[in-house]
């Protein structure tokens, strides 16, 4: 039997509603100290409201949190930093406006009540700050200049400062490339190696699997399991996760149609260069990369958002001249970019306005009187049709889940002729089971004729769910391959090798 003092918090039978939903059912939670335990389950399954009780932000209608042996029904977050509990949210709770050394440093002056400004305390204060990280950064430069990752970088320095002993970290890899996640799996190994342990929440299992050593899942508001990583298999924790088996066979585009999308030696200099390739009807083509190798700024060409310089596009044979996203899209061509919150929704808007955008002038007289009633019916079909969870077509979309906001994103694209379809990190914080649908939405379409692009680093998303897929890398194509003759590590060492080619 375990000592209790091995136990840095334990959440016993947490109940919390709101509004009459129940959003947890008496769950159990258990971390240990030094121990890097996920947090896992899909969106709406309970895992925010959890660390929000445990952070003192929320109170529960019934159970109880005891951290570092001490028991609390009711827990204030005064109480709860007290403890050593510091929570790392999605968007880091940094100040924009504010320089790097402010940011780092504030806090800890409030919590011992200073009433002036000392700089050079300041700088002493972020200094120590970070160099318990091995982090290096200006200390002068405003925050909203940094990367996502070094806000990150920030936020932990902080969390360090306050006597950290359990660090929540809620999905702290959404926005990081491959490089920037193994920088940030070192640091958290290395916090586990001091003794601080980190209650690490996400859906993402590869990362799951390298980083974690133990496993709760939450379904519904209720505890599914908890147990040792290796203890489970990726299926069962999908299954964990869903209550669904899924089972996802490698694409293949059997019989491929005419060419859709045809590009033809196109060039943006600083960019990319000499880029050719087509895409047939039944294609899903992928293209991958590290960050910078110009895949993005190519998909930002052919929605016309970037101007190529050089080269052609052709869509059906015929060359198409697309100087802006209003010419992309009378070509037919829809875009879903990587981060959809800020530049494919309009958060406050309805999930019906959010689908319709994009033909409100398809139903719109001459007096510039839009057709409601048939604009409705039509949100309304592709919601059925994609099937959206929704309370209500008038709700805002910020209230889904990323899952549901990635539907309505697909909706708005769909509504309109469309011939095809790119996506850039399709993805992207979505949870396993919308991942799982929106991956066979995709195949669905490819095989209804829509051209298919899918951008994106997450290999083993790419190669079951591409027939073909391009390599770029500093700007050019290093390979173009079919991807049921290729394996993840192989086109992996492909990225990664400067010199190596197909």
């Amino acid at each position: 039997m375990e000592h209790s003092g091995d136990i840095i918090l334990k959440a016993e039978k947490i109940v919390k509603s709101f509004g009459g939903v129940h959003a947890l059912k008496g769950v159990d939670l258990e971390i240990r100290r030094g121990e890097i335990h996920c947090l896992a389950g899909e969106n709406g399954c309970g895992k925010s409201t959890l660390i929000k009780i445990i952070s003192g932000d929320y109170v529960a209608d019934s159970g109880s949190v005891t951290l570092n042996g001490t028991r609390y029904t009711k827990l204030t977050p005064i109480e709860s930093i007290g403890e050593g509990v510091q929570v790392i949210y999605q968007d880091f709770a940094v100040f924009p406006n504010l320089t790097v050394m402010e940011n780092i440093a504030a806090t800890q002056t409030l919590m011992e009540h200073k009433k002036t400004v000392n700089w050079k305390h300041y700088r002493e204060i972020a200094q120590e700050a970070v160099s318990k990280i091995g982090f290096s950064i200006d200390f002068d430069e405003r925050v909203e200049n940094l990367s996502v990752a070094n806000k990150q970088l920030v936020a932990i320095s902080r969390a360090l400062l306050m006597s950290a002993k359990l660090i929540i970290m809620d999905e702290p890899t959404t926005a990081l490339t491959k490089k920037e996640v193994a920088a940030l799996f070192k640091i958290i190994k290395n916090l586990q190696a001091s003794g601080i342990s980190i209650l690490f929440v996400s859906h993402k299992m590869d990362e799951v699997y390298e980083i974690c050593d133990r496993l709760t899942v939450f379904r519904n508001g209720e505890n599914v399991i908890t147990t040792d990583i290796k203890e489970v298999d990726q299926k069962k924790f999908a299954y964990y996760m869903t209550g669904r088996e899924f089972k996802q066979e490698q694409y293949t585009c059997a019989h491929p149609g005419e060419t859709v999308l045809e590009v033809q030696d196109l060039g943006l200099p600083g960019a990319y260069e000499d880029i050719s390739f087509c895409v047939r009807k039944g294609d899903i083509y992928g293209i991958t990369g590290l960050l910078g190798s110009g895949r993005t700024e190519l998909a930002l060409s052919l929605f016309g958002m970037l101007r190529a310089k050089t080269g052609r596009i052709l869509i059906g044979g015929k060359q198409a001249r697309i100087h802006s996203v209003a010419d992309a899209q009378k070509y037919g061509i829809g875009y879903v970019p990587e981060d959809r919150a800020t530049e494919a929704l309009f958060l406050p808007q309805s999930i019906e306005n959010n689908m319709i955008v994009s033909v409100l002038d398809s139903y719109t007289d001459k007096n510039g009187v839009y057709h409601a009633g048939a604009l409705r019916r039509l949100a309304e079909e592709w919601r059925e049709s994609l099937h959206i969870k929704i309370r209500r077509l008038s709700d805002p979309v910020s209230s889904l889940s990323g899952g549901n906001q990635q539907k309505v994103v697909l909706a708005k694209w769909l509504a309109s002729d469309l011939r095809v379809l790119i996506l850039n990190g399709p993805t992207v914080g979505v949870d396993i089971g919308s991942k799982y649908d929106i991956h066979q939405i995709l195949r669905d379409l490819a095989a209804q004729g829509i051209a298919i692009i899918m951008i994106s680093d997450d290999l083993s998303e790419l190669l079951p769910n591409c027939n073909r897929m391009m390599i770029m890398r500093g700007g050019r194509t290093v390979c173009e391959m079919d991807t049921s003759s290729t394996t993840e590590r192989e086109v992996a060492n492909i990225i990664s090798d400067t010199a190596a080619r197909c």
